[in-house]
C-alpha cells in the first residue's frame, strides 16, 4: 500500500475517534505496534470504536479483531490501556490450512 493512502487511512480513524469523543461518546484506540511473519495488517494500522460499536479502520481482521473490539468497549468502562498479542507459530499454521504463522502486538487505549 502507498505511503498516501496509508496516512489517508489514518487520518480517517482519527477523524472518526474525534468525531465521536466530540459528540460525547466514548471512544478506544487500537494501533498495531508490531508484527513478526505473516500478520494481515502493517504496523501502524488503527481501529477506532465507539461505545455504540461503530467502527472504522482495522487492525487484523476476524477473531482477532473481534477479541480486539471487546477489550476495547471493557477499557471504555475501565479506562486505561492494554497491550494484546496474538499468534499462530508455522506448525499450527499448516494444521488449519494457512501456509505460514505470524504475531501481531496490538495496543489498545481508551481515550480520555
Amino acid at each position: 500500500m502507498n505511503q498516501q493512502l496509508e496516512n489517508a487511512d489514518r487520518d480517517d480513524v482519527l477523524k472518526a475517534a474525534l468525531h465521536w469523543k466530540g459528540a460525547g461518546k466514548s471512544v478506544a484506540l487500537a494501533t498495531v505496534i508490531q508484527t513478526w511473519g505473516s500478520a494481515p495488517r502493517p504496523t501502524g494500522s488503527q481501529l477506532a470504536i465507539d461505545s455504540d460499536g461503530n467502527m472504522v479502520g482495522s487492525v487484523s481482521g476476524g477473531c482477532v479483531e473481534g477479541a480486539v473490539i471487546q477489550e476495547a468497549l471493557e477499557l471504555m468502562n475501565d479506562g486505561g490501556f492494554k497491550t494484546l498479542e496474538f499468534g499462530v507459530s508455522n506448525d499450527e499454521a499448516w494444521e488449519v490450512g494457512l501456509a505460514c504463522g505470524g504475531k501481531i502486538r496490538i495496543f489498545v487505549e481508551a481515550l480520555n
